[in-house]
């Protein structure tokens, strides 16, 4: 779009917190693409995520190859939504990465989801079978343990869509 800059859209939230609904949303605006982990995951790595070190694993192989890419996007031109969850630090450094060498802007969106609310979603969403993977309360237990909310010192754009 002309006299816009390329965006990086990331979206940051615990599991069932709403990040692919709100990235679908940011990625309906004029020359924007989005880009799903679950979805590129799930096609590349059918039946092989049974477990978190299965994500863990399958997770860096496709950032290995998706980082080049969604930088070549950037700075064709295209704002991108990158739905993976920037809920690390060390997964944001990466998408740090991405605008910087692109020299994009960014914004972080943390969707600041109560767990009750995640885990009410995540339950309607397993028995609905509305989403590629179907982790049980055991499972969004131990995931978020590692869930690291953006913190001023990491100096994003972050903008918090905060559950009403």
């Amino acid at each position: 779009m002309p006299g816009r800059k390329p965006t990086l859209h990331l979206v940051c939230g615990k599991i069932a917190a709403g990040k692919s609904t709100l990235a679908r949303r940011l990625a309906s605006e004029p020359g924007t693409v989005l880009i799903s982990e679950d979805a590129w995951l799930s096609s590349l790595f059918p039946g092989e995520i049974v477990a978190l070190e299965d994500y863990v694993r399958c997770s860096g192989r496709l950032r290995d190859v998706m980082g080049a890419h969604v930088e070549a996007l950037l700075r064709s031109g295209l704002s991108v939504v990158l739905d993976f969850p920037a809920n690390t630090t060390h997964v944001r450094q990466w998408m740090r990465g991405i605008f910087e060498r692109a020299g994009a802007a960014h914004e972080l969106h943390f969707l600041d989801v109560p767990d009750a609310v995640c885990k009410a979603r995540l339950r309607r969403r397993n028995q609905d079978g509305s989403h590629d993977f179907a982790p049980t309360d055991a499972d969004y237990d131990l995931i978020t343990s590692y869930f690291v909310p953006p913190s001023a010192d990491e100096a994003f754009n972050v903008t918090v869509h905060a559950e009403p």
